[in-house]
């Protein structure tokens, strides 16, 4: 009898983890989604989408309330250890960066509406679509490594971050020189840069969820460490 007990407990408790990881992910297909049609949105100037954005920021925010509630819960009445103490933290970890990103997502919607119809909506498209197509690869690659415990997958997800802040640096210097030509600009020109900003921002936060997979996997907190040094410490036994 207390046999089955304990394995009711401990059936319970892996269902627990199963439960926070799968609302998890369902958040992140929701962002995931939110980013693209922020991104479609700047580029293709349709502000009913961008409204779109705007309006569901409010479910990211109850999901992350929700399951930050959730993984309260499975500390304080399962006091999980080792990998299972180690999933709970890294999902309370990555739903915080999930919302956000849906924070950004948001942001950009909201200067899709002041730049729509005007000229300067043209400028940086390019580096718009780079950068917004590559942030929405790492969300997915980020969140596909941290369902499959995959390190190498999550490591690639850091690669490309150092890749959209290349072009972000460089859509700053076009931006610059563009407002130095023309000051009439600037007002407009700064709402694109703070699109782009916020589509840097999203790549900073799909880093951050592939190093909680490090974490997740390996037990090693890499937050704040260089690419090499992710590297290193992903090698190790």
């Amino acid at each position: 009898m207390e046999m089955n007990f304990n394995q009711h407990i401990s059936g319970q408790f892996n269902a627990d983890l199963e439960a926070i990881r799968n609302h998890m992910m369902g958040m992140g297909g929701l962002v995931e989604r939110q980013v693209a049609n922020a991104i479609e949105a700047i580029c293709s100037g349709d502000t009913r989408v961008a409204d779109d954005v705007i309006r569901r920021e409010d479910e990211v925010d109850k999901m992350e309330v929700n399951i930050d509630h959730e993984c309260t819960q499975i500390l304080v009445r399962r006091q999980p250890a080792a990998s299972d103490l180690r999933m709970v933290l890294a999902v309370s970890r990555v739903v915080r960066d999930l919302e956000r990103i849906g924070d950004e997502a948001s942001k950009i919607a909201i200067h899709t509406l002041e730049v729509a119809d005007n000229s300067s909506n043209q400028l940086c498209q390019q580096a718009m679509r780079y950068m917004g197509a590559e942030v929405v690869k790492m969300i997915s690659g980020a969140l596909d490594a941290f369902a499959r415990h995959d390190v190498d997958g999550a490591i690639d997800v850091v690669r490309n971050d150092k890749l959209v802040d290349q072009q972000y640096a460089s859509a700053l210097r076009e931006l610059i020189t563009y407002m130095m030509e023309d000051p009439r600009s600037i007002g407009q020109a700064i709402n694109i840069l703070w699109i782009l900003r916020a589509i840097e921002r999203i790549g900073d936060h799909a880093r951050n969820i592939s190093e909680q997979v490090i974490y997740l996997v390996k037990g090693t907190d890499v937050r704040h460490s260089s690419l090499t040094e992710i590297e290193e410490q992903a090698n190790k036994d």
